[in-house]
């Protein structure tokens, strides 16, 4: 834990599985501590969608100034090597401002990609994502499996079977480098100029899931179905798929009904969540907060008063 006499500033990871309160503890973390927010979340870095992406509103934005929320369109690529990037560029600034920066989200890859590194991978053009996506609409996950046996059988026989997103990655890196893509995956931990603390909020599993649940109905109430509609026609668009618009897009044509199709985005975000503290429980460094004193206890735990 960092002391106060540390020379070296602190990255504070607010993280945890979705609907546990990362936003709202962040920006009272960073209204206390002066200084600003990071999004660590994978989807909340496209515009259009911010309902679905539960991204921070405006009287939220204004309290706090926010980096990487809506800066992408919904047809940019974007990957947690460019995130690792560009936050590493952009701490630096950060740090003259304050000794403190506060990193928010639940993409465990891009919290990753910050706190540990990543390998160095060769960039991915547009004519091989091109390709693999043309496969994998073609010919599903057993064409890019096949594709594995092949190129990269060390990887496949590790890899999640049912993630395509994992898989496609793993064809394009196979291709670009010429090498498999378990070749170039060292797993070495990156040395960081800045102290790391990382925390989460631990709700009790049940009252975890009740607030997943009246988040997916507020989601409803605020204008989800509409976000929806509104970016239906580029439903194949990678940033799309994800919990509550492939849900909603299933209802639009026709393969479920409406109320199905919310009570399966509650189902699909819990089951999101559970994933997401799966990953939590192999790192102990993370700080677990209790639910009612998190402020104070996350103050505490960086050696500071409330």
């Amino acid at each position: 834990m960092p002391h106060c006499s540390d020379p070296k500033p602190t990255l504070i990871v607010v993280t945890g599985p979705t609907g546990s309160g990362k936003t709202d503890l962040s920006i009272q973390l960073a209204q206390r501590l002066g200084c600003e927010i990071i999004s660590a979340d994978s989807r909340q870095l496209f515009r259009d969608i911010p309902i679905g992406t539960a991204a921070p509103d405006s009287a939220q934005l204004a309290a706090v100034p926010h980096h990487f929320v809506g800066t992408l369109a919904l047809d940019d690529y974007y990957s947690a090597a460019r995130f690792e990037e560009e936050v590493m560029e952009l701490l630096p600034r950060l740090w003259k401002k304050s000794r403190y920066a506060i990193m928010c989200g639940g993409s465990m890859m891009y919290i990753d990609a910050v706190t540990r590194g990543i390998d160095e991978l060769p960039t991915v053009s547009e004519q091989v994502r091109t390709d693999m996506a043309a496969i994998y609409r073609t010919e599903g996950i057993e064409g890019l499996r096949a594709r594995l046996r092949l190129l990269d059988p060390d990887y496949l026989s590790a890899a999640d079977p049912a993630n395509h997103r994992r898989l496609i990655h793993a064809v394009e890196i196979c291709i670009e480098a010429g090498v498999p893509y378990s070749s170039l995956r060292t797993g070495t931990v990156k040395e960081r100029p800045f102290n790391i603390v990382k925390m989460m909020i631990d709700y009790p599993r049940q009252e975890l899931f009740d607030r997943i649940n009246r988040r997916v109905e507020s989601m409803i109430e605020h204008g989800l179905v509409e976000e929806a509609r509104r970016v239906y026609p580029m439903r194949h668009l990678n940033s799309l798929n994800t919990v509550g618009y492939k849900e909603l897009f299933a209802w639009f044509d026709g393969a479920m009904d409406r109320d199905t199709a919310i009570a399966r985005i509650a189902k699909n975000t819990r089951v999101y969540a559970k994933k997401q503290l799966t990953w939590l429980k192999r790192d102990p460094s993370v700080i677990r907060l209790s639910p009612v004193t998190a402020p104070a206890d996350a103050l505490s735990a960086l050696g500071l008063q409330t």
